[in-house]
């Protein structure tokens, strides 16, 4: 084995109020390889023939290498020699320098070639002699950054795995010990000269040692090891290393640095350093101890740089003078105070490195100490602020590496936890969507610490209640309705648990809804979505829908229902739920199953007081789901105060937008308006549902008007007036109504009105309001549904007596439209125009019938029409109406015309032979020649023919 050179040994104490001690000697000869300078290069023209002969021999020697790649080995070292003479002798505009700089990609290549060569012997000559080439072209900048990385793997994996030496003592051993020396002088020589970007060299350097580090022979380690310590203590020497001020500290506030001065790999070096320093080999141990040692003074003196005063919490560590001296191993007490020394000083992104790495080496505990790991995770999830990402990587960690060290993150988990409970919780149901059992391991530990388990469940339901929120991310498993589903999963894993239960109990309304609503959600899932998420469970058919009915019923069990789940699945409640066709008429039978036993009263009453909460805030996912449910139980007897608490919830919903939210409302008023004890508290919403008859909303207006047939009666008869006459005049509106239960309800209405205002002072104002719905009732007498046909004729008689009309009310008792019509026209000759109007907005009724009506009322009111203005208006509308596309209708308007215009021609006829009667009358009066007279007459007879 080769000879090892014990490392300088670290310090007692790593002290932060003076600067950081130097090395006490200077290099050992076998550490450094330097190239030594030779004598200045002359310009050309003062240079002796001697020396421009050198300069040729040079290039010819290069040249001949290029074109036949010799393989002896002398061959190889003339080569690389003459390449490190050039770049230290030769003058920039000779031609040799010319030829090095325009094919340095070739050099590069040579070299990499030379190193990935197997020796024969452990001879590393070569070896050397490329790494002084490497060094020699970094310093006069002839080495391509882009071939770096390659060369130095090329270098390590050649220099590194040279099998172990027998003889340490041998020439071997020096020469190796040289070769190492060298490639320790390469590196700092590649640091030093890469100027202003020397940390990003330094971190790529650093990046190609770590594997060597691990996972090779131990020998390996130990040399790549003890170059990781070469390195750190060359950086507290180097002026060049720039820093930016935020280095070194925990948290940094609206601050970005340049990546050149930014040491990304801090913590994967501290964490990597840490775990070696209780690796077996003591050699490797101890210099990683020294590394470590090293970092913390960089640390010490950037901090001295960009910071006034000095730390006065500066820990400081004592080593064990005995362990020192007999150079046994770090017990991991020690190892655990070292780390301790950097804690404060890493980023969260550091800590994270950290924590991940000592996950991973939990798989692996042979290598490095158990304990330590833990000992890691536990400290570096304590203190700082996480990121969204950050924590998500730790927790897919966790679940990644759980069952490999089971216990060991039990803790960690739970600091995790406290301190940023939503990113936990959206982490790991990102992790396993369909809870898997090691999922279930990390949600039982969180579960069973009552205050977490609070949070945690309050915060799944949270989740289950995002359905409707935008995806912000292009991952799926970020998408909220993905995770509302993970969360749905999740409980319905948790209820089958033991751990908990009291919580569950707890939350249980609000848990209730949220699974409630998750139905009507998976319902609408697109089939990607429930691809993406459920593929884990195809073979089951167990569907995101059938996942939530299934955990309704077990939430109803673990609450002692299961006598609720049993009539409820006799009225095929649970069936119907899972079809989204069907949904929410299983939504109602669920409702008013819960709502029939007295048993469920408490149960009732918490879960109305979450609905009316919910129903604050409008959501298009699960609002209408929930405002059944809660229109539903507003039937309930039990539930007496809590109706009468949430009146205040209707005014706003009623003016929602959401489709058919207006009419459901409305129901549930009307609900209320049947019970006794509540019936009068609906009086203050009258308002509200006057409102719904003036917007186009025809469901809204169906209900409203059974529900204000309902309130009037319960109002005092001075209210009760004024609202029937306010509500006669938008009444007659709702004849025409696409709903023939509209219609009915708003002619009854107007009935009852005409009833409740027969014989008082204000009948006089409700008579012309009658008057303007006469015609429109005359018209629904041709109603293609009968019941409304009946409520017309009940309400024309009503209007007769109302009138005091005694043979209108005999006409619509015998169901006499067309006569009611002409009587109509008889009586009320001055509101012709008015009725031509009405008439005119039937020509647009979808009833066939009604349109024909129209046509015959405007061909009557022609016929008693004088003016030309109003008789070209009427040919208008009638000439509209022969497009009709109902022939019926078309035809009627045609003939309606034709006879308008032959009795408008007739009438004008006799007009004319009036005037020539008169004025024939006049001249017999002033003339004495009746023949004349007479002759004249049958001439005008004549024309007039």
């Amino acid at each position: 084995m080769e000879h090892r050179r014990p490392p300088s040994q670290p310090r007692r104490a790593w002290e932060e109020s003076r600067p950081a001690p130097s090395r006490s000697s200077g290099p050992r000869p076998y550490e450094t390889c330097e190239v030594q300078p030779l004598r200045a290069v002359l310009p050309a023209r003062c240079r002796s023939p001697s020396a421009v002969s050198g300069e040729e021999e040079t290039l010819h020697t290069i040249r001949a290498f290029l074109r036949s790649r010799p393989q002896q080995e002398a061959q190889k070292m003339q080569f690389l020699a003459t390449v490190c003479t050039v770049c230290t002798t030769s003058n920039p505009h000779a031609a040799v320098w010319i030829l090095l700089h325009y094919h340095q990609e070739e050099f590069v290549e040579i070299i990499k070639e030379l190193l990935e060569e197997k020796p024969i012997s452990p001879d590393t000559t070569v070896k050397q002699q490329a790494m002084l080439a490497i060094t020699s072209m970094s310093k006069v900048g002839l080495l391509l950054r882009g071939k770096v990385s390659s060369l130095l793997q090329a270098c390590f994996s050649s220099v590194f795995c040279v099998p172990a030496l027998v003889n340490t003592e041998g020439p071997e051993a020096f020469l190796y010990s040289k070769t190492l020396a060298t490639m320790d002088n390469m590196l700092q020589e590649l640091v030093h000269s890469a100027g202003d970007f020397s940390l990003l060299v330094l971190q790529n350097i650093l990046q190609l040692l770590l594997p060597f580090t691990t996972s090779h022979p131990e020998e390996v380690q130990e040399r790549a090891m003890a170059r990781i310590a070469q390195l750190a203590a060359f950086i507290t020497t180097s002026p060049l290393l720039q820093l930016c001020s935020c280095f070194a500290r925990a948290v940094i506030f609206r601050h970005e640095c340049s990546p050149a001065h930014r040491f990304d790999m801090l913590g994967e070096l501290v964490g990597h350093l840490t775990f070696c320093s209780t690796c077996h080999n003591t050699v490797t141990s101890r210099n990683a101890a020294e590394a470590l040692y090293h970092l913390h003074t960089l640390i010490l003196q950037q901090r001295g740089r960009s910071s006034r005063l000095p730390d006065p919490g500066l820990l400081q560590l004592q080593l064990r003078g005995e362990a020192l001296q007999s150079w046994q191993p770090l017990q991991v007490e020690e190892v655990c105070q070292m780390f301790s020394m950097f804690v404060k000083y890493l980023q969260p992104s550091h800590r994270v490195d950290i924590t991940l790495m000592a996950m991973k080496n939990m798989k692996e505990p042979g290598q490095y100490s158990s304990q330590l790991s833990t000992y890691l995770v536990d400290t570096l999830v304590s203190e700082p602020v996480f990121q969204t990402r950050q924590v998500q990587r730790i927790v897919w960690a966790m679940y990644g590496n759980w069952l490999s060290a089971p216990g060991s993150l039990e803790g960690a988990l739970l600091k995790l936890t406290d301190k940023y409970l939503s990113k936990v919780v959206a982490s790991l149901l990102q992790c396993s969507p369909t809870c898997t059992s090691v999922a279930m391991m990390m949600w039982r530990v969180m579960l069973n610490k009552a205050q977490t388990a609070e949070r945690v469940l309050e915060e799944l339901l949270s989740r289950m209640m995002s359905q409707s929120l935008r995806k912000t991310s292009t991952s799926i498993r970020e998408d909220p309705r993905i995770l509302s589903l993970a969360a749905t999963r999740t409980i319905s894993e948790i209820l089958l648990q033991e751990a908990a239960l009291q919580e569950v109990k707890a939350i249980f309304p609000q848990l209730f809804l949220a699974l409630l609503f998750q139905t009507s959600f998976t319902a609408e899932l697109t089939l990607q979505e429930v691809n993406t998420f459920w593929r884990e469970h195809a073979q089951d058919h167990l569907t995101p829908i059938r996942s939530a009915v299934q955990s309704m019923k077990l939430l109803l069990c673990r609450m002692g229902c299961e006598w609720l789940v049993l009539d409820i699945e006799e009225q095929g409640g649970w069936d119907i739920l899972l079809s989204a066709q069907t949904h929410l008429t299983g939504v109602r039978i669920i409702a008013r199953e819960m709502t029939k036993s007295a048993a469920t009263k408490s149960v009732c009453s918490t879960i109305f007081c979450c609905l009316a909460e919910l129903l604050a805030v409008e959501d298009p996912t699960w609002g209408m789901v929930a405002t059944f449910f809660f229109v539903e139980m507003l039937g309930c007897p039990y539930l007496v105060e809590e109706v009468e608490n949430i009146m205040d919830v209707f005014p706003t919903h009623l003016q929602s937008q959401c489709p058919g939210m207006p009419s459901l409302l409305l129901r549930g008023i009307l609900k209320i308006t049947k019970r006794p004890d509540l019936g009068r508290r609906t009086l203050v919403l009258l308002p509200h549902v006057m409102e719904q008859l003036q917007g186009a909303d025809s469901d809204a207006s169906e209900a409203a008007l059974p529900l204000l047939a309902a309130m009037l009666p319960m109002l005092d008869r001075k209210t009760s007036i004024l609202t029937t006459l306010h509500l006669a005049d938008k009444l007659w509106t709702f004849f025409d109504n696409e709903s023939h239960t509209v219609r009915e309800l708003s002619i009854c209405l107007l009935q009852d009105g005409m009833s409740l205002l027969a014989g008082t002072k204000e009948s006089k104002t409700m008579r012309k309001k009658v008057w303007d719905s006469l015609l429109p009732l005359v018209f629904h007498l041709h109603d293609q549904n009968k019941s409304v046909v009946m409520a017309s004729q009940e309400a024309l008689c009503s209007a007769g007596q109302f009138l005091q009309w005694e043979q209108l009310e005999q006409l619509a008792t015998t169901g006499k439209g067309q006569m009611i019509l002409e009587c109509l026209l008889d009586r009320k000759k001055n509101r012709a125009q008015d009725y031509l109007l009405q008439s005119q907005r039937y020509l647009q009724s979808p009833q066939e019938l009604l349109r024909c009506e129209a046509v015959r009322f405007i061909g009557l009111i022609g016929r008693h029409m004088e003016e030309q203005q109003k008789r070209e208006h009427i040919r208008r509308v009638l000439h509209g109406a022969t497009t009709d596309p109902e022939f019926l209708v078309s035809s009627q308007a045609a003939q309606t015309l034709h006879i308008l215009e032959a009795v408008w021609t007739k009438s004008r006829s006799q007009v004319q032979r009036l005037r020539f009667s008169l004025q024939r009358a006049w001249r017999r009066f002033w003339h004495s020649d009746p023949s004349e007279d007479s002759a004249q007459a049958e001439t005008e007879q004549q024309q007039q023919q």
